[in-house]
């Protein structure tokens, strides 16, 4: 009977189908980093969503067969220690693409029409002293005829893409930075970022995308451009982020990531108090939808996997 343990289950707010085929499954909450070896001691299938598992626990986990990682992302897991091990690592995929895009919509559509600046002053009693019926405040922007250049075409930066052009924006897809050919249908990286209103990030965090938008990317957007980024907090370097906010040089930004989650130690990103900054907290695969399928995705896995017939391996 395969033994399956999921290391951070408290992790997946979802319920999970049930695996059709003989098993004894164990579920932690949470795994530190002390308790890894002695959670997965015998484990044939070890489910882990942000979870690392590194060379030195590989060597030690002599039974283990199969990683399944609970998120798409696969940073936490070193391919190449589990590949020299004999153990296959599969993910899941694509179960977030409209859950992800509709949340960088969301980000958008409240920086662009005001949002947070708008329910301030309501709170702050300044509707009900106003002299007209409404209340103006800085302009809004409607989305309508705007730029926006995504930055990775995966199944999310393809959905946003849909849903942007429902709105009547202008859709450009931005080369990789260091390209030294143009691919069908993309924009030059510093082009792209030169001329969009909107620039959102849907990219993998990887050596070469790390801090991909800096001190220079930003100088080169628009002084009333909004950054969106739903993907990984690293793809940003917060710092000259802030900095661009705080000097007008950006209009505003809408993240959803940041470079450590969760921000025990704080963030530079967190320590202000800004209206055209909108940080929510690694929160946009929640949708209900998305967790039904990821759920479903990640039991499919392991059933292919534990029937010979593997699916969505990375390694």
């Amino acid at each position: 009977m395969t033994s399956i343990v999921f290391l951070d289950r408290a992790s997946l707010p979802a319920a999970l189908p049930a695996l059709p085929l003989p098993h004894h499954w164990q579920d932690y909450p949470n795994t530190l980093p002390a308790q890894l070896l002695s959670h997965a001691a015998g484990a044939e299938v070890l489910i882990s969503n942000k979870v690392a598992l590194r060379a030195e626990h590989f060597a030690q986990l002599p039974a283990l067969k199969l990683v399944a990682v609970a998120a798409t992302g696969v940073n936490q897991i070193d391919l190449d220690a589990a590949r020299a091990h004999g153990v296959a690592v599969c993910n899941v995929r694509d179960y977030g693409a409209d859950a992800v895009a509709e949340h960088a919509m969301m980000l958008m559509l409240a920086l662009s029409r005001n949002l947070l600046g708008y329910r301030a002053a309501v709170e702050a009693g300044e509707w009900q002293q106003a002299e007209q019926f409404c209340l103006y405040r800085p302009p809004m922007r409607d989305l309508r005829g705007r730029t926006l250049a995504v930055l990775g075409r995966g199944a999310i930066g393809d959905a946003l893409a849909d849903k942007a052009r429902a709105f009547g924006m202008q859709v450009i897809h931005a080369e990789r930075k260091d390209a030294t050919t143009l691919r069908d249908g993309y924009v030059p990286f510093a082009q792209a970022l030169a001329c969009a209103d909107v620039v959102s990030l849907h990219l993998p965090l990887t050596d070469a995308t790390r801090q991909l938008i800096g001190a220079a990317e930003l100088a080169q957007m628009k002084p009333d451009a909004l950054l969106i980024n739903t993907a990984r907090g690293g793809l940003v370097d917060e710092t000259a982020l802030l900095a661009a906010l705080q000097a007008g040089r950006l209009g505003g930004a809408g993240l959803d990531v940041l470079s450590n989650e969760p921000p025990r130690d704080g963030n530079v990103l967190l320590s202000v108090n800004l209206p055209n900054l909108i940080i929510t907290p690694h929160a946009a695969w929640q949708g209900d939808q998305a967790l039904a399928l990821m759920a479903q995705q990640l039991i499919d896995n392991i059933a292919a996997f534990l029937r010979g017939a593997p699916q969505n391996r990375v390694a």
